[in-house]
């Protein structure tokens, strides 16, 4: 698809938990696989910054209930924000952006419009949140290149042309800085 995404690895060991580590360098973010949402089962740790909590964290995330394994991922910093996807009888797929992770659910600051999105639409849907300022940069914070997300907006939308059969899809969060963002979650259900 075209979108950048953390390096990771996906294990099932120990051992195999050090190695990654040791490949993929510190910090790193540590995720159960197998259960639809990591979060509410304590499955995210983030910030691990040593072998020991590597070892540590590994044993307790594989213990959670319907664990498959562990993905080890290196840790992206920056501000967070979504695309989603819902496909609506009648009308075909529907495409949101806003914000992402904690602050959807807090904000719900969201833009909408309909598959095929081109780029003008994209912007404008990003320019048309109350959170732009944020996707701008303010207060210190850098923000994130609107062009950049845009043109990741249009990538989803390319994608569901090709494959017309997702019936919802998730990026979410989309996390970065300037001209770099990084698909750190996605869920596609067909």
């Amino acid at each position: 698809m075209g979108v950048s995404r953390p390096r990771n690895k996906f294990i099932s060991t120990e051992e195999e938990a050090i190695n990654a580590a040791q490949e993929l360098g510190f910090p790193l973010v540590m995720k159960v696989v197998g259960p639809a949402h990591k979060s509410d089962v304590g499955g995210v740790v983030l910030d691990v910054v040593t072998l020991e909590a590597v070892r540590e964290n590994f044993k307790r995330l594989i213990g959670i209930k319907n664990a498959a394994g562990v993905e080890v991922c290196q840790m992206e910093r920056g501000l967070e924000v979504l695309i989603g996807v819902k496909k609506e009888p009648g009308f075909g797929h529907i495409i949101t952006c806003g914000l992402g992770g904690i602050f959807v659910e807090i904000l719900k600051d969201i833009q909408y419009t309909l598959a095929p999105v081109t780029r003008t639409e994209a912007l404008r849907m990003i320019r048309s949140l109350k959170s732009y300022k944020l996707i701008q940069g303010a207060r210190g914070k850098e923000g994130i290149s609107e062009e950049v997300f845009a043109e990741v907006i249009c990538k989803v939308s390319d994608l569901l042309v090709l494959v017309p059969e997702i019936e919802e899809m998730d990026l979410n969060p989309l996390m970065g800085r300037g001209h770099h963002l990084s698909a750190v979650d996605v869920v596609i259900k067909m």
